[in-house]
């Protein structure tokens, strides 16, 4: 049976003396030496094995790799062309402006008093003398009552004054009153006549004050937000006033341009000429507004060596909103018969501006150029660049001298961003209103 030997081996140890029985037992859990030296060698072998397989798999992929890149290398670089194209081009003056109100008051009251009545809603339109408020007007009636009592008064003085003085001319005619006595008579008269006006005027005054009690729109425009409510106290020395109207209709908008380009706005307004003003967005895309150049600042900023301009819109539309940030376009003039290619294909390197022009064999060429006028996305340029030239617009990353590529679209040519080409019949320059 397989449990001889152990009981054999245990009736051995138990014979033993304790120490030798002690080192017995180790020996029989301890395996040998040989299974131990086996077993880490086939763990080594396998450790090999593995890597050795993930290292040729690793070359085997790199291998792959660089064929594919060969590949790719010796496969023609796929790239989108346009047309080059001779069109009219707008000739246009950029510059940063700020949306600004053709008359913006700040209405304040003119007398200290209750407000009784808010007669506008906040943002609405109103129209030049239209009621907008109204302040207690009875002190001020009061002070009328007053002034037309104490005219009233020396009125009646004047008019004694005036008797007595042509009794005193009779008695002097016969002898019987002292000369004296008639200038001094004179004198009283012509001082009851002074006291008169003075009183008209107060009377006057105190009108004039019971027509401020009434707060009439000075400008038709939109009303800003209310500042006092109904009930509160208003004064002359409050700073922001009851309410505010900004002119929107029509509205300006002011921006700055450098002093260089001064001459060339100056000579047409002189002229009489308005020049188109076209306003954008912040993204450049989006037009706003159309109006024209209305005038020019008298002196130049000597800190920054620009100068203001104004231009004009109806903003029929609301489209602009006061103190609001644009991009303006001055348009200077047109260039007739310029050669027109796609913004999007002018490169710019060490050795300047160039295009990359797509010969018929489908290989590169790079032609330097010089840019006059941009508009939009379209680019008026001077070189070498003819009409009907194909000129790279998208691809042009790793192209070179005499690369060899494939166009991926039809062939197009420079069109405007609204579709129309840069000399179409329907592209009309904006109209100065």
């Amino acid at each position: 049976m397989a449990i001889d030997p152990i009981i054999k081996n245990t009736s051995q140890a138990d014979s033993l003396p304790p120490s030798d029985a002690s080192s017995y037992q180790r020996h029989l859990s301890q395996p040998s030496s040989g299974m131990k030296s086996g077993t880490k060698a086939f763990l080594i072998i396998l450790v090999l094995f593995v890597i050795a397989f993930f290292a040729f798999r690793h070359y085997s992929n790199g291998q792959k790799a660089i064929e594919l890149s060969k590949k790719d290398a010796k496969r023609p670089a796929t790239v989108t062309a346009v047309a080059a194209k001779i069109s009219n081009i707008n000739v246009y003056l950029n510059a940063i402006g700020t949306v600004t109100p053709r008359n913006n008051v700040v209405i304040r009251t003119h007398l200290d008093g209750e407000l009784m009545r808010v007669l506008f809603n906040e943002g609405q339109y109103v129209k030049q003398g239209e009621l907008l408020a109204e302040i207690d007007s009875r002190p001020y009636q009061v002070q009328l009552a007053q002034a037309q009592g104490q005219l009233a008064k020396d009125q009646a003085l004047l008019k004694n004054a005036q008797l007595d003085l042509e009794r005193y001319k009779t008695l002097l005619a016969q002898d019987s009153a002292p000369e004296q006595q008639v200038a001094t008579q004179n004198s009283l008269v012509n001082q009851y006549l002074g006291t008169i006006q003075t009183d008209q005027s107060q009377i006057d005054n105190a009108k004039l004050q019971l027509t401020y009690t009434r707060i009439t729109a000075p400008i038709s425009g939109r009303v800003g937000l209310r500042q006092v409510d109904a009930g509160n106290i208003v004064h002359q020395s409050d700073v922001n006033g009851i309410l505010s109207i900004a002119q929107v209709k029509p509205i300006t908008v002011i921006f700055s341009i450098p002093q260089d380009s001064l001459a060339s706005v100056l000579a047409p307004l002189r002229k009489g000429d308005k020049l188109a003003v076209i306003v954008y967005g912040r993204d450049q895309q989006n037009k706003l507004a159309e109006g024209y150049l209305s005038s020019a600042d008298n002196q130049i900023d000597t800190t920054t060596g620009t100068v203001k301009l104004k231009a004009q819109f109806t903003n029929d539309d609301e489209s602009l909103f006061p103190n609001q940030f644009v991009n303006v376009r001055v348009q200077l003039g047109v260039n007739k018969d310029a050669t027109v290619v796609p913004s999007a294909a002018i490169q710019r390197g060490s050795q300047g501006t160039f295009v990359y022009q797509v010969n018929a064999d489908q290989t590169i060429a790079v032609k330097p150029v010089k840019v006059t006028v941009t508009e939009g996305n379209l680019t008026a340029v001077e070189g070498e660049i003819k009409a009907g030239d194909l000129l790279v617009t998208d691809g042009a990353d790793k192209l070179r001298e005499g690369a060899k590529v494939q166009l991926a679209k039809p062939v197009q040519s420079a069109n405007l961003k609204d579709g129309q080409p840069a000399g179409s019949k329907h592209h009309k320059r904006p109209s100065a209103e």
